[in-house]
């Protein structure tokens, strides 16, 4: 990918990240609350949680709820102060929507 490319670097960043926080196991409030800090788990990796695989369905539903955020944003910003912002929002959400598709054979 070309370095110039910003719409896509930033689309592709940020999609990373909704799918790193999709794979992220919930904590539970009352577990938080329940250990005496004299019980609680010390040491390398006592803190770590084996994260949630997601399906190819959920990848893509977490893609293609990045993409429409960014449209319905992007028809948010109606003032001309905020076109530029609106077309790299629109411009963003057309990469995500690219690698929806799928690759093009010819």
């Amino acid at each position: 990918m070309r370095a110039r490319d910003k719409a896509a670097v930033s689309a592709l960043r940020a999609t990373l990240a909704a799918l790193d926080n999709a794979e992220a196991v919930p904590v539970d409030e009352a577990e938080l609350r329940g250990v005496a800090l004299e019980h609680a788990p010390v040491g390398p990796g006592a803190t770590e949680a084996p994260r949630r695989e997601l399906s190819e369905r959920s990848m893509v539903d977490v893609v293609r709820a990045e993409a429409a955020e960014r449209l319905e944003v992007a028809a948010q910003l109606t003032a001309p102060a905020h076109a530029d912002r609106a077309a790299q929002l629109r411009a963003e959400a057309a990469v995500l929507l690219r690698f929806l598709e799928g690759p093009v054979t010819g």
